[in-house]
């Protein structure tokens, strides 16, 4: 009875593998992966990396040998002496995500005006503060109590974190 199981390629010889165990070896494999947008060059393109890094899945039906010794590969995700079973409900749940033979992951909720946030670099690090709005460039407003006073500061995004989106009290400025 045939099984998927992991298995690990060499890095940046996916393309390789994958058409060794496919169209030399027979196997059935499969290759989620995922869809991504990135910069390149001034604009925006769309790439499809593999889900999981260096990672595919094959099924094995008799003579796993012949995927561990394929080349490009470098193991067989092993449960002792055989390779471990992927079971087929995983496989159809990561097929069942697919849209347009890519796995799209949800954004992450972004800040909204308002936002408790905690600066966790730099000179203002440990302060807190409510986000004001988003910049150019990976830049945040954010808005401090310094010196008596209401001050709008800004940061990289990656110096602030959010606590919450509850409503701010005054003390919290």
């Amino acid at each position: 009875m045939a099984y998927w199981a992991a298995v690990q390629l060499q890095a940046n010889r996916e393309r390789f593998a994958l058409h060794m165990l496919q169209e030399v070896e027979g196997f059935a494999t499969y290759a989620p992966r995922l869809r991504q947008r990135r910069r390149s060059h001034g604009r925006w393109i769309e790439v499809t990396p593999l889900l999981f890094v260096t990672y595919v899945f094959v099924a094995i039906e008799l003579q796993w040998s012949r995927a561990r010794w394929c080349p490009g590969v470098i193991r067989l995700v092993m449960d002792g002496l055989q390779p471990a079973r992927v079971p087929n409900a995983v496989i159809s749940e990561l097929r069942r995500r697919e849209r347009d033979g890519a796995i799209e992951l949800p954004k992450p909720p972004g800040l909204v005006r308002g936002d408790k946030v905690r600066i966790v670099r730099g000179a203002l690090h440990g302060h807190l503060g409510l986000y004001e709005g988003m910049r150019p460039h990976e830049r945040v407003d954010v808005l401090l109590q310094l010196l008596g006073g209401v001050c709008r500061v800004t940061l990289a995004k990656s110096d602030v974190v959010a606590l919450s989106s509850a409503v701010p009290s005054d003390k919290d400025l």
